[in-house]
């Protein structure tokens, strides 16, 4: 994969699809939307605090996408670009880390009581888990690169 050079500081239109970080943004749709997905499909008891991990699949899905758009329409050029995009990426994985944490706990919660009625919403819960850590460690992945692309311009 090519990577940007210090003469183009972000990558627009077509680049974004052959430079690292930026390739990054098509895993983060797919595993913040099977977040979403999964997330939305348990069964939502009243204690319970999944709507922190909803209110962050989908605030970093609608922002990924609007930054995905801003980067192809080539509106990423100006010089403060390259800090905004480490700090839409790291607030991203902070957002991230602490909803895989909630969510990790309220399935370890939900494992002392398993029986047949509500062991595919606990399956549907672990899938949650993973899909949010691979999606914090995706956006931890791009803030990080992201972050030495903007020292190097």
């Amino acid at each position: 994969m090519a990577s940007t050079t210090s003469s183009d500081v972000l990558p627009k239109g077509g680049k974004i699809f052959t430079t690292f970080p930026d390739i990054l943004f098509l895993p983060e749709f797919v595993f913040g939307g099977l977040v979403w997905i999964l997330v939305a499909s348990t069964q939502v008891f009243a204690p319970n605090p999944l709507g922190w991990v909803m209110f962050v699949s989908v605030f970093c899905f609608v922002g990924t996408t609007l930054w995905f758009f801003i980067f192809v329409c080539g509106g990423n050029q100006s010089s403060f670009w390259p800090a905004v995009d480490v700090a839409f990426h790291f607030l991203s994985a902070v957002f991230y880390l602490s909803a895989s944490v909630i969510l990790a706990f309220m399935t370890l919660s939900m494992s002392k009581n398993i029986t047949d009625g509500n062991l595919k919403t606990y399956r549907l819960s672990i899938s949650a888990v993973v899909m949010s850590y691979v999606a914090t460690l995706l956006y931890f992945l791009h803030a990080i690169f992201s972050a030495i692309r903007w020292k190097r311009s």
